[in-house]
């Protein structure tokens, strides 16, 4: 058996080089996961024109919406299995690893026949057109009866993650969006299964990373510092289950509060016409380069300052901090001023309407104000999702996702009368909520118990 390492130790060494080695995977595999949607809609409209766009559509935001439990959950796992990591606790860390994975996998299997059996009520809801409801539903059941693989996938990257490895979840991911596409021009252009070809491709490429992933974690656990037998599955752990849940539940509340509000703030800028709407989709990808950036970030920094905490070197954790917000703050400053020097050239990317670059040419200040505050939260997400507590989080899913977010949007967007441009800013602004949450639980010093 291979000596190489594939654990890290942030305890030590040099803080810059280890958020850099570790956020940089973490973007690109991001970036791809994006991609992975793309090409299910690119290869799906050519073929079955809006039909099949609003198909993919409509059961994507459905698998979005089921993916934020899985999100939640994984990424309190990837905090307590950094700490447990750092504290030295090799037992519990098993221990831990296999409840964990029981659960999600319970989860997962209770999400999928529920929704199963609710899958049309689901698209009823979701206004789905009546000509696209065949293909919609086609496309929906197959990706909920691929919750097994995609929330397993979420289970094995984030044991990864916590143990300091970013670079193979990058590799599984990379391997499974081009499985993707290659799939995707078989099932839906060779074959023609419409919509399902493209869903069943996504639940392919993601069970084959999976169980990919879940034989490297096999054959190397001795690499990455950890032991775990087989009734580690079995025999429930109630502590660590405890912690896990009251954890993993407000995480999962938070990234479904801020999609929600999302959805609400877009809702009301597409009432503004179809030129406000067609940029608010520009504006959308364009503050994705920065909210994955921030994301990355957030999510190396949370299983660096985990380990810190579970080692009890709290003076490490405050570098860590400060570095995290200088690296976002120096490359959201760059991103300012491209926009600001470039916007006919950044804009021009997307579109040549004269009507739709002017709206883009004021919605610039707006742009940097939210890369602003992309970069200022970071450190605070990262320092609220490591340490583990879980009142934190919950703050930040009822004030960042539901009361900050639309409420500023709607004082801006009517109460001022700004209309589109103050549901832009209110956006933006909602996005400080998380330094104010992390600046009090930072001077409070609460950060520094430990979760597990």
């Amino acid at each position: 058996m291979s000596s190489q390492k594939f654990s890290t130790d942030f305890t030590t060494g040099s803080i810059p080089k280890q958020i850099l080695i570790f956020t940089v995977p973490l973007y690109a595999s991001n970036i791809l996961q994006i991609l992975y949607t793309v090409a299910d809609m690119v290869i799906v409209g050519h073929v079955l024109g809006k039909v099949g766009l609003s198909a993919v559509s409509i059961g994507g935001d459905v698998a979005n919406f089921l993916m934020f439990f899985a999100m939640g959950f994984s990424n309190a796992g990837q905090v307590i299995i950094a700490q447990l990591l750092g504290a030295g606790k090799s037992r519990d860390l098993g221990r831990f690893i296999g409840n964990m994975m029981t659960f999600l996998f319970a989860l997962a299997v209770i999400l999928t026949f529920v929704c199963l059996f609710f899958c049309e009520e689901i698209l009823e809801l979701m206004n789905t057109p009546p000509e696209a409801l065949d293909e919609a539903y086609g496309f929906t059941a197959i990706i909920i009866g691929g919750l097994i693989f995609t929330y397993g996938y979420n289970a094995v990257s984030a044991i990864l993650r916590g143990l300091g490895d970013s670079r193979h979840p990058f590799i599984f991911i990379g391997g499974a969006a081009i499985l993707n596409v290659i799939l995707d021009i078989i099932f839906v252009i060779v074959i023609g299964m419409g919509a399902r070809g493209a869903a069943l491709a996504t639940v392919i490429s993601q069970g084959v990373s999976f169980i990919a992933c879940v034989i490297f974690l096999s054959n190397n656990r001795e690499q990455l510092g950890f032991s775990i037998a087989k009734f580690d599955f079995l025999n429930l752990d109630k502590k660590l289950l405890s912690g896990f849940v009251k954890l993993g539940l407000p995480m999962a509340v938070k990234n479904a509060s801020v999609y929600i509000s999302k959805i609400f703030v877009n809702s009301w800028i597409n009432s503004y016409g179809v030129e406000v709407s067609a940029f608010a989709g520009i504006a959308n990808k364009i503050n994705s380069i920065s909210f994955q950036l921030s994301q990355s970030l957030n999510t190396a920094g949370a299983s660096m300052i985990g380990q810190n905490i579970g080692a009890c070197m709290f003076g490490r954790v405050k570098k860590i901090m400060r570095m995290i917000f200088v690296i976002a703050l120096t490359i959201s400053a760059l991103m300012a001023a491209a926009i600001v020097l470039f916007p006919q050239i950044i804009f021009g990317l997307f579109t040549h309407d004269p009507q739709i670059l002017e709206i883009g040419y004021g919605y610039v200040p707006i742009a940097v104000v939210y890369f602003l505050s992309s970069a200022c939260r970071s450190p605070m997400t990262s320092l609220i999702n490591g340490c583990g507590n879980y009142l934190a989080n919950f703050s930040t899913a009822l004030f960042d996702g539901l009361v900050a977010r639309i409420g500023l949007a709607l004082l801006l967007g009517l109460g001022l009368g700004m209309h589109e441009w103050g549901f832009w800013l209110g956006d933006a602004l909602a996005g400080f909520t998380s330094v104010i949450i992390g600046g009090i639980l930072y001077y409070s010093g609460r950060w520094k118990k430990i979760s597990t």
